[in-house]
């Protein structure tokens, strides 16, 4: 049995900036399920990756607009399959707040969803 573990963010307001999130993974793991969504009808994207290669595990995708997430899942990620991670990888989400000059974002939520292993 794996355990499932979860790591979520959200950040208030409209954004006037991209947002760079990064954290060490605690152990070897796979990332099974990203959900993201602002609060507003924006375009902002999201890349997952690590320090090394920022959009190793998801290529900049368009996030949810006005309160509907949307979810990447195998099907999404970068070879149709779930990234492994090792354990003292540097995780890295980068937030293009408005996806190259669109609508900014408001109120943005994500959710990173791993297994251990």
């Amino acid at each position: 049995m794996q355990r499932v573990f979860q790591q979520s963010y959200h950040v208030p307001g409209t954004l006037a900036a991209n947002v760079n999130i990064r954290f060490t993974v605690p152990m070897d793991c796979q990332l099974v399920h990203v959900s993201a969504v602002a609060s507003n009808n924006s375009d902002a994207t999201l890349a997952l990756g690590s320090s090394a290669d920022t959009a190793a595990y998801l290529v900049a995708a368009v996030i949810g607009d006005s309160n509907t997430p949307v979810e990447f899942a195998k099907a999404n990620f970068v070879g149709t399959e779930f990234p492994h991670i090792v354990d003292g990888t540097i995780f890295v989400a980068t937030l293009d707040y408005d996806g190259s000059s669109g609508t900014a974002a408001a109120d943005v939520t994500l959710v990173l969803t791993f297994t251990e292993g």
